[in-house]
C-alpha cells in the first residue's frame, strides 16, 4: 500500500515554501473566493519573517506568484520601506519573478495597511497582510462564541459597540480596520487599512485576498462584490480628510495624506502612496 506522502508526491524543491504548502493555500483561497468574507482556516507554515509581520500575506503571495509575474510590495503605501523591500527581495529570490514599483504594470501586489491609489484592474490581484482577522474580538473574546455569531449572522454587539463609541465621542472613532459587511453576509476586518481605502473594496474590478499567518486564516473579497462599512442611517460614513492639506511634493489633495516632520517645524503632508506621488510629479 502506498503512503500518503507517495500519493501526494514529493512537492518539488522545498526552499522557503514547498509545493504541497502552496497547494493548501490555493485550496483555502479558492474556498475564500467562493464564500466572500468567510475566514477559511489553513495550516500556516513557519516563514523567514515573524508571525504578525506579514507571514500570512507572504504565504498567499508565494502560493500565487509565478516566474512570469511582476511583483509589487508596499508597506503603508511605500515601495522603499524596510519591510516591503525585504519581502520583495525574499519572494523574487525564491520565485524568480520581476520586481515592480509601478502599480499599473504589476500583476500581483502585496500590501501592508494600504490599497494603492491607482484603481486596480481585473488582471491584478491584491494580497493584504492581516495581523488580526477577527472583527468581533473587540466585543467578544471567546472564539467559540465568535464562530456562533458569524454562523448566525449575529452582529448586534458590534452595532452596540459602534453606538457606544458614537455616544461617548460624538463620532465613531474607529479608523483602521473599520468593520465591513461583505456581500450582505459576513462581517470582516479589512486589515488596518484606513477608512479612506474601504470604499476601494466595494465593487472593485480586482480580487483581494487577506492572509493572516499568526491566526491561520484566509478570506477574500472577489471582484464585483458589495463591501459596506457598518454605518447608522443618520450617521454617514466619513473618510479621513484634513481641510486645506495638500502633498508638498505633488500637490495632490484627493489622495491619502500622512503628516511628516519638516525642518522648520511646520506641518507638512505627503502622499502615502509613493508611486502615485511620483507619477503625479512627472505630469506636472
Amino acid at each position: 500500500m502506498r503512503t500518503v506522502t507517495e500519493l501526494a508526491g514529493t512537492g518539488g524543491p522545498r526552499g522557503i515554501f514547498d509545493e504541497l504548502s502552496k497547494r493548501e493555500v490555493r485550496r483555502a483561497a479558492l474556498t475564500a473566493v467562493a464564500v466572500p468574507g468567510y475566514q477559511v482556516p489553513f495550516g500556516s507554515r513557519e516563514m523567514p519573517v515573524a508571525r504578525g509581520w506579514g507571514s500570512g500575506g507572504l504565504q498567499v503571495t508565494l502560493a500565487l506568484v509565478g516566474p512570469g509575474d511582476r511583483l509589487k510590495v508596499i508597506d503603508q503605501g511605500e515601495d522603499g520601506g524596510v519591510n516591503a523591500a525585504n519581502l520583495r527581495r525574499l519572494v523574487v529570490g525564491h520565485v524568480g519573478c520581476e520586481e515592480e514599483t509601478d502599480t499599473r504594470r504589476a500583476t500581483l501586489i502585496q500590501s501592508r495597511h494600504r490599497i494603492p491609489e491607482t484603481p486596480l484592474r481585473a488582471d491584478q490581484t491584491l494580497v493584504l497582510q492581516v495581523p488580526v482577522p477577527e472583527p468581533l474580538r473587540a466585543v467578544e473574546h471567546d472564539v467559540r462564541e465568535q464562530r456562533r455569531m458569524h454562523a448566525q449572522e449575529d452582529y448586534a454587539r458590534m452595532w452596540v459597540g459602534l453606538y457606544e463609541d458614537l455616544v461617548r465621542n460624538g463620532v465613531v472613532t474607529k479608523s483602521a480596520g473599520y468593520p465591513c459587511m461583505v456581500n450582505g453576509r459576513y462581517l470582516i476586518s479589512p486589515t488596518p487599512i484606513p477608512r479612506f481605502d474601504v470604499p476601494k473594496l466595494d465593487q472593485a474590478e480586482h480580487l483581494t485576498l487577506f492572509g493572516a499567518g499568526r491566526e491561520k486564516r484566509i478570506y477574500a473579497v472577489p471582484p464585483h462584490t458589495r463591501v459596506e462599512p457598518l454605518v447608522f442611517e443618520d450617521v454617514p460614513f466619513e473618510v479621513e480628510h484634513t481641510p486645506g492639506a495638500a502633498c508638498r511634493h505633488c500637490g495632490a489633495t484627493a489622495s491619502y495624506l500622512v503628516e511628516v516632520p519638516s525642518m522648520d517645524g511646520a506641518v507638512a503632508w505627503v502622499c502615502s502612496d509613493t508611486d502615485f506621488c511620483t507619477r503625479n510629479r512627472e505630469v506636472r
